[in-house]
């Protein structure tokens, strides 16, 4: 019997595809036994996470991965299936393992139409396996089995239970991840074939890139950045994002923002800037121009919203634009603020989605004219509400301070051979962007809580919140002050790891 540390990562990834195979054969009208496999296999999912923190060697955590399984997978293609976390993966495989046991709950007594909580919790799980898979996958062809393995589930989570123009969004989000996924197993081929390497493992391609010309990496770098900027998603290849979150049900615009979006830049840190070091010192003043025109468009484009939801959407082009910023400095502080940025992003943006959903579903609408006087109506969601637009902002004592100022900061002194006007330029440009966060925030949340209810909804009851409700939003906004009072719970973790990365660029 193999020890259980030697099956914790494969445990992670494979037990909610178990799950999803269990609810398959549960009777369609057995809805509380469906619910309840569900909450389990997530639970228990979620203690292999608990079991990897207590074992994991924080002290290794940027020298070696850890939990690492190599075994012989597709040997015709060289490919192998090759798992293992450090001080990066395992903040973003634990935030995974967290959201999907939230949303599970929170879906208790909020299944979207058409009522179906057996395929719509199937999905759900089918997401977790990917989204795991994808941040502990070390080989290339496995990642992108598992980079592709969560768009069917978002495709059909949008398409079937998604708002009016579902159709539409879901076709959009699945042919412009599919553009930026080709561009990707492209560049992951000629990665393979031009540096001579033996495997897709990520550590041999590392070491065999340099002997692939300049100019060549240049466009391999090329293909890798639209592939993972599509996902970010990064301006100007957002568009797919707003029509996405309006049309999605709230769990998987929970899920999109939590975590989906990761994908992208977690790709960004752990493939693109240790195999191709050089193209990305040339790439960084682009990525950090985009980067800063992402913050500012994403910031005046929430100003123009009049739909909550949508709002929220364009937060998240401005929040991942932070996040590109401290990656494009190619410095330990940039990437260290960015990892940051991620786990916070995922946990306030996933908290403003579900409380969209439930503003929805008690005033069904998130027309900002129509709503109003939510302190009044629903005072502990309207309270909450208030606590998740100062995370937002960056207030300083909650978790979003610590994503964007440290990334504002480390653009004043990026890597060697990136240009230190060029991106104090872009500090200057993303700290106005910090202002505009601000206005956007509190004007909408001024339009959804104060005042009095509009006449429509005066003299209607508005239920408060319910159990779901609580089991699913307390251990978030906990996690979200912790965080921002005691940001080395996180940093202590993604430090070594992070020099590891920018090591390769000398950083």
């Amino acid at each position: 019997m193999e020890n259980f540390e030697d099956i914790a990562l494969s445990t992670a990834v494979f037990l909610p595809l178990v799950g999803a195979l269990l609810l398959m054969v549960v009777p369609r009208e057995n809805e509380g036994a469906q619910k309840l496999i569900a909450l389990l296999t997530t639970l228990a999912t979620m203690g292999v996470g608990i079991y990897l923190l207590a074992e994991f060697d924080y002290a290794a955590s940027g020298d070696t991965m850890q939990f690492v399984v190599n075994r012989p997978w597709i040997d015709v293609i060289s490919s192998r299936y090759i798992v293992g976390i450090d001080g990066i993966s395992l903040p973003l495989l634990v935030l995974s393992m967290f959201i999907c046991v939230l949303v599970v709950l929170y879906s208790w007594n909020h299944f979207p139409s058409p009522h179906n909580p057996k395929a719509f919790l199937a999905l759900i799980l089918l997401l977790e396996t990917g989204m795991n898979g994808t941040f502990v996958a070390q080989d290339l062809i496995l990642f992108f089995v598992f980079f592709e393995v969560v768009l069917l589930p978002m495709y059909f989570m949008i398409g079937v239970w998604g708002g009016e123009n579902r159709q539409y969004a879901s076709i959009k989000f699945f042919l412009y991840t599919l553009f930026g996924s080709a561009l990707m197993i492209l560049s992951f081929l000629a990665l393979f074939f031009k540096g001579g390497a033996e495997s897709f493992a990520i550590a041999d391609l590392a070491q065999s890139s340099s002997a692939i010309a300049h100019g060549t990496q240049l466009l391999i770098f090329g293909g890798l950045f639209m592939g993972f900027a599509i996902k970010v998603p990064m301006f100007p290849f957002h568009t797919w994002l707003p029509d996405a979150h309006t049309q999605a049900p709230t769990q998987g615009s929970v899920i999109l923002a939590a975590i989906l979006l990761k994908l992208g830049t977690y790709g960004f840190i752990r493939i693109a800037i240790p195999i191709l070091p050089e193209a990305a010192v040339s790439w960084a003043p682009w990525i950090g121009g985009l980067a800063v025109v992402g913050i500012i468009y994403g910031a005046l484009g929430c100003l123009a919203q009049t739909d909550l939801k949508r709002l929220i959407a364009f937060s998240s082009v401005a929040h991942m634009g932070f996040v590109m910023l401290g990656i494009a400095t190619l410095t330990d502080f940039g990437i260290n603020a960015a990892v940051f940025g991620m786990v916070a992003h995922g946990l306030i943006t996933g908290m403003l989605f579900f409380l969209a959903g439930s503003i929805k579903d008690r005033f069904h609408t998130l027309e900002l004219s129509r709503l109003g006087g939510l302190l009044i109506k629903a005072p502990k969601m309207g309270w909450i509400l208030g606590f998740c637009v100062m995370a937002s902002l960056g207030l300083p004592g909650l978790a979003g301070f610590w994503g964007e100022f440290p990334a504002i900061l480390s653009a004043y002194n990026p890597a060697a051979g990136v240009s230190e006007e060029l991106f104090r330029f872009y500090m200057v440009v993303a700290a106005v962007g910090t202002v505009l966060a601000a206005g956007y925030l509190l004007w909408m949340f001024q339009r959804t809580a104060f005042g009095e209810p509009t006449e429509e909804f005066s003299h209607e009851p508005i239920p408060d919140m319910q159990w779901p409700e609580y089991a699913a939003w307390v251990p978030l906004l906990i996690l979200i002050l912790v965080l921002g009072v005691y940001p080395n719970l996180l940093f202590g973790i993604t430090q070594e790891a992070v020099q590891h990365v920018v090591s390769a660029v000398g950083g």
